[in-house]
């Protein structure tokens, strides 16, 4: 059986998950094994060099990054299909793909920032979450336009494009945003969250808050620099045009802020 290192609050392990659950393949779902310090150790960073999840292990094979996994899953097990048939949609979805990743993506790892993680508070919070919420207002218009009259972003069926988009505002509406109800977009969210692959990944994010495994006291860990949150490339970047330079300088400071490891 295949290992899947993840953890159930990222979308991008969350999208993965949904398309080998549609496709009905078994897998392990692991979480990254941490030493003492926290950082993480054995396997997991020999398959995922950017200390990233998800990373799948399938035999002696070790593949990271969300997009090249689900690439390879389509590939070792093509049916049912989760990419559209003719070129032209599948670079349509694709790039929805894209945009999620790397545009939406950092909106809700921002609220969390400052929700979650008290990277900032009082009237710089304010500034930062009145941002986001304009940019969400922003994507959920753009979404309804991509939608179109089709019943998924997909096209015909439910796949890539569906699986590429619902992690990402499931992720929002845990920050107590979603689409009107009586839009497209919210009728799509709604069917899309009936699907048992999707259903089962929000299983896995109250199963984990049942435990007690939630954010807990996660700002307390990142003030005491126990707990290093990631900021590359479009996070760095969002953080940046919003206004928050003066989260990163302190995070520069405290040394509670990551990027990418060198390779070696």
């Amino acid at each position: 059986m295949i290992r899947l290192y993840e953890h159930p609050f990222s979308p991008y392990a969350a999208k993965v998950k949904i398309s080998l659950r549609e496709k009905g393949v078994p897998f392990e779902p692991v979480n990254p094994p941490r030493n003492d310090a926290g950082d993480p150790v054995g396997e997991y960073v020999e398959a995922s060099p950017r200390i990233e999840v998800p990373a799948l292990i399938d035999g002696d094979l070790k593949i990271f990054d969300s997009t090249i996994i689900l690439e390879y899953i389509e590939d070792k097990w093509p049916a049912p299909p989760m990419m559209p048939k003719s070129p032209a949609e599948r670079a349509r979805v694709r790039m929805l793909e894209e945009v999620m990743d790397t545009h939406y993506e950092p909106i809700n790892w921002g609220l969390s920032e400052i929700r979650s993680f008290k990277r900032a508070t009082g009237e710089l919070a304010e500034k930062l979450e009145k941002e986001a919420n304009r940019q969400i207002d922003g994507y959920f218009s753009w979404l309804e336009k991509q939608l179109g009259d089709r019943e998924w972003f997909n096209g015909e069926y439910f796949g890539w494009g569906d699986l590429a988009v619902i992690p990402y505002l499931n992720g929002t509406r845990g920050h107590g945003r979603r689409p009107d109800a009586d839009t497209k977009l919210g009728a799509w969210m709604k069917r899309a969250n009936a699907r048992p692959s999707v259903a089962a990944g929000t299983k896995d994010i109250t199963d984990l808050l049942s435990q007690g495994q939630g954010m807990g006291n996660a700002a307390e860990m990142v003030e005491k620099g126990l707990m290093k949150r990631e900021y590359r490339d479009h996070r760095l970047e969002w953080m940046i045009k919003i206004g928050g330079m003066e989260v990163i300088t302190k995070g520069l400071e405290r040394n509670n802020i990551r990027f990418g490891p060198e390779f070696s």
